[in-house]
């Protein structure tokens, strides 16, 4: 599974975005048949999404995002999208373990009877209410078939009544807590929060380098004017790389002669950094190896 550095939404029923996020930079489309769908259009919209990643040639993952286990729309969304050509689902406004083992469980029954690999199809939670948070624990060790989880502000802060800011200082401490719960559980970082002004570049690239600085992999993203900078700050420039190999080569030689506290380059190296610098060849070499995906 590569880097989810950007994850690109586009409303299901609305051709033309489809076509033009499945042609994107991003690491992953998801094309929605939640908020962005009406609900009228909720379930004609079905097949046209799974028709589109079946059907067009395209670099980033396809996700679907389905509407929430507590509305009449989610069985039927599932029945509908697991299926050959959908890398992914997306399951909104996620409160419980057993939310989640639920949607496990029928994901896994459905891939059986269509012939699929079991548990193939990822199932990418979003954490986006109080329960949701306060079961973020329960959530992030429920199912063995999620590899990260999500963080979604907008009907979070609704939720709680939080004035979401331009600085989303406010945020901080639950985007951490989403980091916190996603490492503990032995899960992927987390995807971060999309960035919903879209004339404030400045502030998107203020709430991206939080992002980094918090331990997100990657982050949503709501127009494609966006993709390049969230790509750019998720990947490790050249020189980041070059110093880790440095750092690795001279740990493992220091090692070697029975020492495991170096100096490279101006830093203390020991361990622990030893352990940033292979996270950082491990998602240079990830990111590089994105390929076309063939459905």
């Amino acid at each position: 599974m590569p880097v989810l550095r950007s994850l690109l939404f586009a409303p299901g029923n609305h051709a033309r975005r489809v076509a033009k996020a499945l042609a994107s930079e991003a690491d992953a489309v998801i094309l929605d048949l939640e908020d962005a769908c009406p609900v009228a259009e909720k379930r004609a919209t079905r097949a046209v999404v799974v028709e589109a990643l079946q059907r067009v040639p395209r670099a980033a993952l396809g996700y679907v995002r389905i509407n929430a286990l507590t509305t009449e729309f989610a069985y039927g969304d599932l029945l509908a999208t697991v299926q050959a050509g959908v890398d992914g689902l997306i399951l909104t406004k996620v409160e419980s373990a057993d939310q989640l083992r639920t949607a496990d469980w029928l994901m896994s029954q459905l891939e059986r009877e269509r012939g699929l690999p079991v548990g193939g199809i990822d199932l990418l939670p979003l954490v986006e209410t109080a329960k949701g948070f306060s079961a973020l624990s329960e959530i992030s060790r429920a199912s063995r078939r999620v590899r990260r989880l999500a963080f979604g502000a907008g009907d979070f802060t609704t939720d709680l009544g939080i004035t979401w800011s331009s600085s989303e200082l406010e945020l901080l401490k639950f985007r951490g807590d989403l980091v916190l719960a996603s490492r503990a559980a032995d899960l992927e970082p987390p995807i971060d929060l999309a960035w919903i002004r879209l004339d404030d570049n400045a502030g998107l690239t203020e709430s991206i380098r939080w992002g980094r600085v918090l331990g997100f992999q990657g982050k949503l993203c709501i127009h494609p004017d966006h993709i390049a900078a969230i790509n750019t700050a998720y990947t490790p420039t050249p020189e980041q790389v070059e110093k880790a190999r440095r750092i690795l080569e001279a740990f493992a030689e220091a090692e070697a002669s029975g020492s495991a506290a170096i100096r490279v380059d101006g830093l203390m190296v020991d361990y622990p950094i030893v352990v940033q610098a292979r996270r950082v060849l491990e998602a240079a070499q990830r990111i590089s190896g994105r390929r076309p995906v063939a459905h």
